[in-house]
């Protein structure tokens, strides 16, 4: 197993956190096989269904044990590919099925609540170190909203990012992948801002939003954690809010105003543009309003519907 996560963290460029969850989903596979007291390197296709079909009876949803099956299949491909395994068992075993679920996705006028509640925070005043955090988080939804980057990108942005004079932010995403991001005014004002608050005298930090954690910057569950208690505050549901759910919101809402899906993905940081298909329901919604809108035969059907029976 060690080497097909060291392979996939050199020639594919993983992240920690896939290759985390990777490490988590062959640990439960090679603890199966050794229950049946069996090698990795001679199980038959029938040994993987029956596993498969176990992880439906633990109560593993759908979406997880795809994950967990392309987790496995790549392990046994790689087995097969070095020559320690005469054969793949993983390819004739299909995945389970699974419906492809919408994102999550809040309005543009929830969005504003949660940006008004935000900036409230800060003009209420207070202590220093509470006004501080209150200018944090509003730095945090102003860049997330204003960008969509992904959550694990916004917490590791460098100091540095925010006296860029640049309209944009160069990120290096999944896989070491770069990509140009436009920063809005606002987001870069609300940065200036948010390093303005922070407490002196001490050091100064690597980052934009320094913490005592481990890395040094501010976590993903923290940040979580502080967003749900902002969306309370602007009377939104805790649960319908998470730094994913503005990521989907920023995309929505281009898309909901003329954007190419290409354009989108870019943005997003999407290898393949199958990943962004997720949002197709936004655009069926706006093709169907620009035939209502702007096909000529429309007004000749409104106005047949309208008129009254002779």
């Amino acid at each position: 197993m060690a080497a097909y996560l060291d392979m996939l963290a050199a020639e594919r460029g993983a992240a920690r956190n896939t290759l985390d969850a990777y490490r988590r989903d062959l640990d439960d596979y090679l603890d199966y096989l050794s229950e049946e007291g069996l090698d990795p390197a001679e199980v038959e296709a029938g040994t993987l269904r029956a596993y498969m079909a176990g992880l439906e009876t633990r109560g593993l949803k759908s979406s997880s044990a795809a994950r967990r099956l392309s987790c496995i299949r790549g392990f046994h491909k790689f087995l097969y590919a070095e020559g320690m395994a005469e054969t793949d068992p993983s390819a004739p075993v299909a995945g389970p099925r699974r419906g492809r679920a919408l994102p999550k996705v809040l309005s543009v006028a929830e969005v504003d609540r949660l940006l008004a509640a935000a900036r409230g925070r800060v003009t209420a005043g207070g202590p220093p170190g509470e006004i501080a955090r209150a200018r944090r988080m509003l730095c945090l939804i102003e860049l997330l909203y204003a960008t969509g980057l992904r959550v694990s990108e916004l917490i590791a942005l460098p100091r540095t990012a925010a006296s860029t004079r640049e309209r944009f932010l160069v990120v290096k995403g999944k896989g070491g992948r770069e990509r140009l991001v436009p920063l809005t005014e606002m987001a870069r004002a609300a940065m200036r801002e948010h390093l303005g608050a922070e407490p002196q005298g001490g050091p100064e930090s690597a980052w934009l939003f320094p913490s005592d954690s481990e890395s040094g910057h501010l976590t993903r569950q923290a940040f979580a954690r502080d967003l749900k208690a902002a969306a309370g505050a602007a009377g939104l549901r805790a649960d319908r809010v998470s730094p994913h759910v503005l990521r989907h919101a920023f995309a929505s809402h281009l898309l909901q105003n003329g954007a190419d899906l290409r354009i989108v993905q870019e943005l997003l940081g999407h290898a393949d543009i199958s990943t962004t298909q997720i949002y197709t329901h936004v655009l069926d919604e706006r093709l169907k309003g620009m035939v209502r809108d702007l096909h000529p035969l429309m007004d000749e059907a409104e106005e047949g519907a309208g008129a009254a029976p002779g």
